[in-house]
Parts: C-alpha cells; sequence; structure tokens
C-alpha cells in the first residue's frame, strides 16, 4: 500500500472513529454530571498504568522486526495472551484498595469491568498489529470503527437509562468485544493459533523497554488528574480531563493517524536503506502547519467551543482548554521523535528520554496542582517547553538525521499558522468572547480551511504537493 494510500484510511479510520467519540462525549457531557465523569476520569487513569504494559510493546516488535518467523509470531502471541490475562488478575485485586483509598465505592466496580477488557484485549491486538506491519490500513478502519460504534451505542444507552459512570466501562468492554469480533474476519493464515516459549526472550528484550517508557509517560500523562482529584476535588479532574480532552482533540484529528502510518513507513525505510531526514522533515513541516493553526483556533474559540460541545456547566473548562492547547503546540515539533527513535531500535534512548520528561512534568504538576486547574495547566506548559527541547536535541543527534532544515521548516508553517489565525481574530472582533454564539467555532473552521489551503499555495509550503496530488486524483476519477 503506498504512503498516501495508507494515510487516506488511517484519516478515514481516525475521523470516523472521532466523530463517534465526540458525538458519544456531547451526549455524555450532559447525561453525567462533572462529579461522575471524574470517577470515571481517575479510575481510568488509575487504570491507564497497566494499559501501558498490556502486550509488553509485543505489538511495536511485530511491526518493526525486520526477520520475522513463525515462532517469533508465536511468540508474540505468547506475551499478547499471558499478559492480557495477568493484568486482568491484577487490575481485579487492585479495585477494592483503589475504592477505599478515593473514598469511592463506584471505583469497584468499574475497575471490575475494565478488568474483563484486558482479558478479552488480546484476540483483537494480535491481528490489529499484523495489519499495521503490512499497512493494510482499510482493514485496522473497519476494526476500530466497529469498536468505537459499539463503545457508544452501549455508553450513551446506559447512561440515558441512568447506570452513571458504570456505563462508560461497560461501553468500552462492548467495544472491545466488537473489535475482537470484527478482528476475526481480517485474521491471516500465518498468524499462530497456538502459542509458543521459543523467541520468547526476544520479543520481552524489545517490549520490555517500550512498555517501560509507555509506563512512565503514562504516569506523566495521568498525574494532572490524579493530583487534582487527591489534592483538589473529583469534580476538578473531571473539569480537567474535559479541558484536556478538547486539547488533544487534534490528536485524535491528525496526529494518531499520522503515527499508525509514521511507525511502519520509517521502519521499512530504515529495513530498505533509505534515508530518513527529508522524510521527517516533510513529516514535521506538515504537522506543525496543520496543528499550530488548529491550536491557534481552538484557544482563541475555547468558550464558544466548549459551549457547544459540552454544555454551560463546563465554561470552568475554558481557560484550562486554552493553555493547554498552548503546551500541545510546544509538543508538536518533537511529536515525531519517539516514533523515529523506536523505528531505529534506539528504545534504551527511548526509555531515558522518556524517563527524564515524565520527571519534569510530574514535578510541575505536583507543584501546579496546590493551586487548581489553572496553576495545573500552567506547570504543563512550562514543562512541556523543557521537554520539547530535550527530545529534539536528542533525536536530531541520531547518524540519519540532523537539525539542517529543520528551522526552516517550523519557521515556515509557523508562518502559514498565523495567517490562518486571522479567522478567528476576525471573528472575536464581532462581539465579546462570552457573547459569541454557539454556531461561531464551526464557521470558523470552514472558513479557516479555506484560508488554511489558499495561503499555503500562495505561500509555497511544501503541503501544496498534497493538494496538487488530490487535485490530479479528482480529475482522472
Amino acid at each position: 500500500m503506498s504512503t498516501r494510500r495508507a494515510l487516506f484510511f488511517s484519516y478515514v479510520d481516525r475521523y470516523a472513529a472521532l466523530f463517534i467519540n465526540i458525538g458519544m462525549s456531547m451526549v455524555i457531557a450532559r447525561l453525567l454530571t462533572p462529579t461522575e465523569i471524574g470517577i470515571f476520569s481517575v479510575t481510568m487513569v488509575l487504570i491507564s498504568f497497566t494499559s501501558a504494559l498490556r502486550d509488553l510493546g509485543s505489538g511495536m516488535y511485530l511491526v518493526q522486526e525486520p526477520n520475522l518467523t513463525h515462532n517469533r509470531l508465536r511468540a508474540t502471541w505468547t506475551v499478547q495472551l499471558f499478559t492480557g490475562l495477568a493484568l486482568a488478575v491484577l487490575v481485579a485485586v487492585a479495585a477494592w484498595p483503589v475504592a477505599q483509598f478515593y473514598a469511592e465505592p463506584q471505583m469497584l466496580t468499574i475497575m471490575g469491568v475494565v478488568a474483563l477488557n484486558f482479558a478479552v484485549n488480546p484476540f483483537g491486538s494480535m491481528t490489529y498489529a499484523w495489519l499495521m506491519r503490512h499497512m493494510r490500513f482499510e482493514s485496522l478502519a473497519v476494526m476500530r470503527v466497529t469498536g468505537a460504534a459499539t463503545n457508544a451505542a452501549v455508553s450513551v444507552g446506559l447512561a440515558f437509562g441512568g447506570w452513571g459512570p458504570i456505563s462508560l466501562a461497560l461501553g468500552s468492554l462492548a467495544g472491545t468485544l466488537a473489535n475482537a469480533a470484527a478482528a476475526r474476519l481480517f485474521r491471516s493464515p500465518e498468524m499462530p493459533r497456538w502459542p509458543g516459549l521459543q523467541d520468547v526472550r526476544r520479543v520481552l528484550a524489545f517490549g520490555s523497554r517500550l512498555s517501560a517508557s509507555s509506563i512512565v509517560r503514562t504516569a506523566a500523562e495521568g498525574a494532572p488528574e490524579l493530583l487534582l482529584g487527591k489534592l483538589q476535588s473529583l469534580t476538578a479532574a473531571g473539569f480537567f480531563s474535559r479541558a484536556n480532552g478538547l486539547a488533544q482533540m487534534f490528536n485524535r484529528l491528525m496526529l494518531d493517524a499520522a503515527m499508525v502510518v509514521a511507525q511502519p513507513l520509517f521502519a521499512r525505510t530504515l529495513r530498505e536503506g533509505g534515508s530518513l531526514q527529508p522524510l521527517f522533515l516533510r513529516a514535521q513541516s506538515y504537522l506543525c502547519a496543520i496543528g499550530w493553526a488548529f491550536f491557534l483556533g481552538l484557544a482563541l474559540l475555547a468558550e464558544p467551543t466548549v459551549r457547544l460541545l459540552y454544555g454551560d456547566q463546563w465554561a470552568a473548562s475554558v481557560d484550562v482548554a486554552r493553555v493547554l492547547c498552548g503546551a500541545a503546540m510546544l509538543a508538536l515539533p518533537a511529536a515525531l521523535c519517539p516514533v523515529v527513535l523506536v523505528a531505529m531500535g534506539q528504545v534504551r534512548l527511548h526509555l531515558r528520554l522518556t524517563a527524564a520528561s515524565a520527571v519534569i512534568t510530574v514535578a510541575g504538576v505536583a507543584v501546579g496542582a496546590w493551586f487548581g486547574l489553572l496553576g495545573t495547566a500552567l506547570a504543563i506548559l512550562g514543562a512541556q517547553a523543557i521537554n520539547t527541547v530535550l527530545w529534539l536535541r536528542h533525536t536530531l543527534r541520531q547518524p540519519c538525521l540532523g537539525a539542517r532544515g529543520l528551522a526552516a521548516a517550523l519557521g515556515h508553517s509557523a508562518a502559514l499558522a498565523g495567517v490562518t489565525a486571522v479567522v478567528p481574530c476576525l471573528l472575536l472582533l464581532t462581539g465579546h468572547a462570552g457573547q459569541l454564539p454557539r454556531w461561531t467555532p464551526p464557521v470558523a473552521a470552514a472558513l479557516g480551511c479555506a484560508v488554511f489551503v489558499l495561503s499555503s499555495i500562495l505561500m509555497r509550503h511544501p503541503l501544496t504537493t498534497e493538494w496538487h496530488a488530490l487535485k490530479q486524483r479528482i480529475r482522472r476519477r
């Protein structure tokens, strides 16, 4: 599959799942209270530490392994199957002490449901990794959308029936079951039916370091909600969760889909003896131009966007969302660094950088959480500035990369994003922020996209290549 075709299906997958999740979030935000969502969010952050271990990095091993044999496939299946079962038991055992610590009995049942999720997950994740290795993103799209639609339907239905936060956990379990069922349709005859012990050490040697990085990164990402839930209140954690969800929208819109393609693409380029630098610079230019334009617009129009998506009861999330948009903008230049290092097999360096970034983030959040929601967001902003410099400095030192051309690419993208931001700025001039109608964000998005494309052509940004390719494809059809 070509890179453009892979990206197309990856974005179809992500956008379909995103629209489903946005719709679910809009309904759930009106059916559940901030406290109920805070209970679920804090529980899931705690469980996310074990989620980082769900396959011990074996899925990514399968994607990048240059010499994949049948025994190594069986070893991968062994690691995924037994890790899933072990984590299911661990979460079930931890449910009672966690509920006691936060004095919230609903956490007990939520964790019990999520434990079943871990037991089911391996039956879909093995096929998922296999399809990713072979860049079969059309099949991955079917699997993910099936799971997302099932999750949304069950979650909303149960929340409407008054089940409370447990409805989100049951929806997630239903989505995992649907994903595993869909995986059966795309299972390759080459995939093993039975686990095997030979080459398990090889799988674990790669995956254990990657999993350690995931745990550390998860700790840093979950620290704000965990600390706010304990130092402030579960309601504060709920408000932060919604603000962070809004700021993370670009990841679900663009970044996640790009990273899914970038990982096997970088690995394949290296296996074939190609150079990563041109690919890295082009990807940086694309992501930063689109991402910076998105976050500038979202930060400027955060107030009507929160009211549109979540309702008036979430107004306390607005300023937090604005600061988190700034942090996300700082993070974008380093977004590809972890993917590049893993593709190169530099998992030790990946782990060291992840650990250093986590220490910086958690230390900042630990101080910021004492000052409430906005203090936490400002601490994340400062930590992210340091972390971006750290990742870029060490990644660009690798033999196949370098800093040459990066400043020019980022400057070009920043200029394009700045021109596009004129649209939300003009809309803000039509009235005070609190008086902007709820239809402002979709209008701004439509106008902003038009200005972005036109400006990229006039400014001769590298994205112009993609517009020309799209135009030719439409003409041929």
